[in-house]
């Protein structure tokens, strides 16, 4: 009689438990949700993640409030988000650097980009694009690499992110040059930089150069991704290019805390995939070369889990561990 009585409190006690966690993703969220952006304000990840935190804010009620957190290339945010609450009220705007890059860049993180976290949903992919100041005498990939192998060392480029560093350093190897890579907290005061000739030339995102190249302020050479992107057809790709094996693009993904319930992880996830096919939503991101993406938070663990590997392949490659 104990057993069976053991056995029917710990059925009511599994569906109190169940009926807790539905109610809980039905009443979310009941407050503001704050969104942590590793990167500082004006640059790629953070113009992306203002316009979903502003459509998730209409489509919620509540306010989506953006928490920039910059430095130590993604480290300092994703740090902040893994430590913070599991309640589904704080949530990371995560990039291929701070998910994926960072496991083979660093010997030591102080978080786990799989273990500390609960992945949401996949949200955009973007190629990078390589811009050189107008006083660089190179019109093309070609005259570039000449130009760095009749100057070996006295090329710099600036990189505020593991993604920047990398599209550097990779063409470095691949191309067979020697330059300088410039860190910087995010890449935005690296684009800052570029446009006053403190450095020569920069990996940067589409979103953010191109303005400055259409006005003449900066001058492109190509694209990383392996096909030419609709916002700049006019631009080759780096393999285009006559940089053989050449192809870099960066990804954005929602991930909350480890051990904030599933049913608001996939409520989440169900609603930004909502907000990234709204069709003002998708004209915005593609006219800046973002290609809008939705997953289910399995299928985002499946991906990160494959781009780890691949960023081991190109920090090995590149020779780019920091530490």
């Amino acid at each position: 009689m104990k057993c069976l009585f053991r056995v029917i409190s710990l059925i009511f006690f599994t569906m109190g438990l169940a009926g807790f966690g539905a109610a809980h993703a039905q009443s979310y969220p009941s407050k503001p949700v704050r969104m942590i952006v590793p990167f500082a304000a004006g640059g790629p990840t953070d113009l992306f993640a203002r316009v979903i935190a502003q459509k998730l804010s209409e489509l919620w009620g509540q306010q989506v409030i953006i928490d920039n957190r910059p430095g130590a290339s993604a480290i300092i945010g994703a740090e902040v988000a893994s430590k913070a609450a599991p309640d589904g009220y704080t949530i990371l705007m995560a990039t291929s650097t701070s998910h994926a890059a960072n496991v083979s860049l660093f010997s030591k993180l102080p978080y786990d980009p799989v273990k500390d976290f609960a992945p949401i949903s996949l949200m955009g992919s973007t190629p990078f694009i390589l811009v050189v100041h107008p006083s660089v005498p190179a019109h093309s990939v070609k005259e570039l690499v000449a130009l760095a192998k009749s100057r070996p060392g006295q090329l710099n480029f600036a990189g505020g992110s593991s993604s920047a560093q990398a599209g550097g350093e990779l063409f470095k190897s691949l191309a067979g040059i020697n330059m300088v890579h410039v860190p910087y907290k995010s890449n935005a005061p690296g684009l800052a930089d570029l446009l006053g000739g403190q450095v020569q030339l920069m990996f940067d995102g589409l979103n953010t150069a191109l303005p400055h190249v259409k006005s003449g302020k900066l001058r492109a050479l190509a694209v990383t991704s392996a096909t030419r992107t609709t916002a700049a057809p006019e631009l080759p790709t780096m393999m285009e290019a006559e940089v053989p094996g050449y192809e870099l693009t960066g990804w954005f993904a929602l991930f909350a805390p480890a051990g904030t319930p599933k049913e608001v992880v996939t409520k989440i996830a169900a609603d930004a995939s909502k907000v990234v096919r709204m069709p003002e939503v998708v004209e915005k991101f593609r006219t800046q070369a973002i290609d809008p993406l939705s997953s289910t938070p399995e299928q985002l663990a499946a991906y990160q889990k494959t781009e780890i590997v691949k960023w081991a392949k190109i920090v090995k490659d590149a020779n780019m561990k920091v530490d």
